[in-house]
Parts: structure tokens; C-alpha cells; sequence
């Protein structure tokens, strides 16, 4: 038993991190949009760049919350159906499903992975940061998109694992014979 809290432990820190990630993601976003809101209205002197960082906060917010919600089985799902499916029968096909979106992780690994090598351009808007030699260097020309796009093969990394962590746990369950239908979370109710 010493081993399945070990996975428990890490499965729930890599559930907060995530979520920590969210959290500054969408802090991020409403920073990033109020400040050139008042530098547009009050100051007459937006930055070039609050929109694009908005917007990519955004972006890397919904990638990460899309391995979360696999993990924690909220993502979109015929919930109704397995009320009048028999445990069995809904264990079968929840863990169909869990299958097709660990293929979808493993696309989005593949295709983000080629999109990232093969992305050219920079935002002209961005200056970056980078890491050379030991150490972090202030790059004064323009940000590589690549750099935007490479949450893609990230989610998708996170994605498989979230997928085959919860075809472990409800595999694990139906073993014991303590696998239960899904909850509707919109509901709060078993289904």
C-alpha cells in the first residue's frame, strides 16, 4: 500500500502544480488586460504588447485546465448514458473514451512537436528571455512564435499522462469491484 500512496501523493501534486499554473495564467490575463485598458483610456498610450500576452495567457490557460479536466474526467462526456448502462458496460466504455483522448494527447505530442520545429516568424510586439551559458539573457530582438505554440506537445504530454492515470485508477477499481458510474458535476448527483 506504501507504493499507491506514493502515486496518490504525486498525483495530487501534480493536480495543484497544474492548477497553480491556471491560477497564475488567469491572474496573468486580467492583469495584462486592465493595464492596457487604463493605458489605452486614462494614459492614451497602450502597449504593443498587452493584447498579445493576454491572449497567450489565455491559450496556455485552456492547455493546461485541458489535462486537468481529462484527469479529473470532467471533460465533455455522454454522462446520461451511463446511468442506464450496467456498471460493467459503463466501465468498458468510459475507458474507450479515456483510450481515444490518450490518442489525442499522443496527436497533439507528434503534430505540436512538428509545429514547434517548423514554426517560423517572432512576435514583433515581444522581447525575450532566454537561457544561455548558465545563465539567462535578455534577447532585444524579437520573440520566436515557436515559443507561444510549444504548449501544444506540452498539453499533449499531459494529456497522456492524465488519460492513463485515470485508466489506471478506474482499471484498479473495477478490480476491487468499487467502480462507480461517473458523478455529473454540473448536478452534484451519482449518475
Amino acid at each position: 500500500m506504501k507504493i499507491v500512496n506514493k502515486i496518490k501523493f504525486f498525483d495530487q501534486l501534480v493536480q495543484r502544480i497544474l492548477t497553480g499554473f491556471c491560477a497564475v495564467f488567469l491572474l496573468l490575463m486580467v492583469v495584462f488586460t486592465v493595464y492596457s485598458v487604463v493605458m489605452r483610456y486614462v494614459f492614451e498610450n497602450p502597449p504593443v504588447w498587452g493584447d498579445l500576452l493576454t491572449v497567450l495567457s489565455n491559450i496556455w490557460l485552456v492547455f493546461i485546465a485541458l489535462a486537468l479536466t481529462v484527469r479529473n474526467k470532467n471533460h465533455i462526456a455522454l454522462d446520461l448514458i451511463y446511468t442506464w448502462l450496467p456498471v460493467k458496460f459503463a466501465f468498458f466504455v468510459q475507458q474507450f473514451w479515456a483510450v481515444v483522448i490518450f490518442g489525442i494527447g499522443v496527436v497533439m505530442i507528434i503534430y505540436g512537436i512538428e509545429a514547434v520545429s517548423t514554426m517560423g516568424g517572432k512576435y514583433w510586439e515581444m522581447w525575450y528571455f532566454t537561457w544561455e551559458e548558465g545563465s539567462i539573457v535578455f534577447k532585444p530582438n524579437y520573440m520566436p512564435k515557436k515559443y507561444a505554440i510549444s504548449i501544444v506537445p506540452i498539453s499533449g504530454f499531459l494529456v497522456c499522462m492524465a488519460a492513463l492515470a485515470s485508466i489506471i485508477e478506474d482499471s484498479v477499481h473495477f478490480k476491487n469491484g468499487t467502480f462507480q458510474h461517473q458523478k455529473d458535476s454540473d448536478t452534484d448527483i451519482e449518475i
